[in-house]
């Protein structure tokens, strides 16, 4: 659809108050608090750490400095790379692929049952279920996960009780405290854009593969997940991205020698005051991770169109 066809359309449909507000509310959240704040960040990234009277003289020019620190290290760094930060860099990347595969084989189920076989009683009552939890804070449930992963928690001592361990399981050194806590707080952003993907499938189309003979794996192979890949794409987009930059569940639930690469940045801005290097690698992480999320939709063909639908 043309430009102006579609504006005609919009405003024909909405009004002329209402669109003039969506189109000033949108513009809003977009230039003012996503836009502005990331070239403010940008620009910081691309400036040497200067005391204040020196910041707007002529040392105060644009550098590469900040990314050659992610890479290389400090200038004159016998071992040639920055193996600190790129190991943490890369350990926060897989682990974050880890959350949203994990997420999406346990969401999947959910939103097809949801969409698909419940009851209109029992969908509600599940999505009840699966929402009301999250009206706790965010930190006070990774506390919460601190306390039933612990040596002392609940998990350790069922399986004292019922004989499966001799001894304590340590699960946050072991980061399965960290992994399981970031699952379960993108629960709910990766179920429903899968509900609502599959809830506008044709239930005929389900029925007549099993009439034809598919079992239940290739009717959800051939004809289900093609169908809900734009839901899918869009979930797994925002649990990735998301778990990449979480700081508040890595900070509770991580364990001594585990660090996500947000602490990192944390560190570098509150506790090093280096402001150009923390937004350095703030933009790295946000330009990788969005160039990993456009790679893997150019490879699964999903177009950003589908995903906004």
């Amino acid at each position: 659809m043309k430009p102006l066809a579609w504006t005609r359309q919009f405003v024909e449909r909405n009004g002329w108050p209402l669109a003039a507000y969506i189109v000033l509310a949108v513009s809003f959240w977009v230039l003012v608090l996503i836009v502005l704040p990331q070239l403010v960040m940008v620009d910081f990234s691309l400036r040497f750490d200067l005391p204040p009277a020196k910041q707007g003289g002529p040392e105060d020019v644009w550098t590469l400095a900040n990314y050659r620190y992610f890479l290389f290290g400090p200038p004159g760094d016998p071992l040639g790379w920055n193996y600190v930060d790129l190991a943490v860099f890369a350990r926060t990347l897989i682990a974050a692929v880890f959350v949203t595969l994990f997420d999406l084989a346990i969401c999947y189920p959910i939103a097809y049952y949801l969409a698909q076989a419940a009851s209109v009683r029992a969908a509600r009552m599940l999505a009840v279920a699966l929402v009301i939890p999250y009206w706790v804070n965010e930190i006070l449930r990774a506390f919460a996960f601190r306390i039933i992963f612990g040596t002392g928690g609940l998990i350790n001592t069922l399986l004292l009780t019922i004989g499966l361990v001799d001894q304590p399981i340590d699960f946050i050194r072991a980061n399965v405290a960290l992994y399981a806590g970031l699952s379960y707080a993108y629960v709910l952003l990766m179920v429903f854009p899968i509900y609502n993907a599959i809830e506008s499938l044709d239930r005929n189309q389900i029925e007549a593969a099993r009439d034809l003979g598919a079992p239940w794996w290739r009717i959800h192979w051939r004809v289900v997940i093609p169908f809900a890949k734009p839901g899918i794409t869009s979930g797994c987009t925002m649990v990735f991205m998301l778990a990449a930059g979480a700081l508040a569940a890595p900070q509770i639930l991580g364990g001594p020698s585990s660090l996500w690469f947000t602490q990192i940045i944390y560190r570098t801005f509150f506790e090093s005051v280096n402001w150009p290097r923390g937004a350095a690698y703030a933009v790295i992480l946000l330009v990788v991770c969005t160039l990993l999320v456009l790679l893997v939709m150019r490879l699964f063909k999903v177009r950003l169109g589908e995903v906004g639908r």
